[in-house]
């Protein structure tokens, strides 16, 4: 199973980092599109946020094996980089989330 762990900010709601970590298992390697599809979403906003915003997440990943990326929000983000980097986090959730609707078995988000 998929974890993705959303950590916010007490104060203001913001995301501070996501974490994913697990394998889907919904089908066999190559044809697994649970983990496609969350792994396209989520490198996806890593990228964007990395090409827009000035400053990048801190990212770290598993090697060829997959099964982890974490991505932390850096202390510098403020103004308009925050607010389009927030913006394309909370975009990224809800797609992950919508993901989960459908293939429930395969993938579990928490917020705290």
């Amino acid at each position: 199973m998929i974890q993705m762990t959303i950590v916010r900010d007490r104060e203001d709601r913001t995301i501070q980092s996501f974490t994913l970590s697990g394998h889907a298992n919904a089908d066999e390697y190559g044809e697994d599109i649970v983990c496609a599809g969350v792994s396209a979403v989520a490198i996806g906003t890593v990228n964007a946020i990395e090409t827009l915003c000035a400053s990048p997440l801190a990212v770290e990943q598993a090697g060829d094996g997959g099964g982890y990326l974490q991505g932390v929000v850096p202390e510098g983000w403020e103004g308009r980089e925050a607010e389009d980097g927030q913006l394309l986090l909370e975009g990224m959730l809800v797609a992950i989330q919508g993901i989960q609707v459908s293939y429930s078995d395969f993938i579990q988000v928490t917020e705290r």
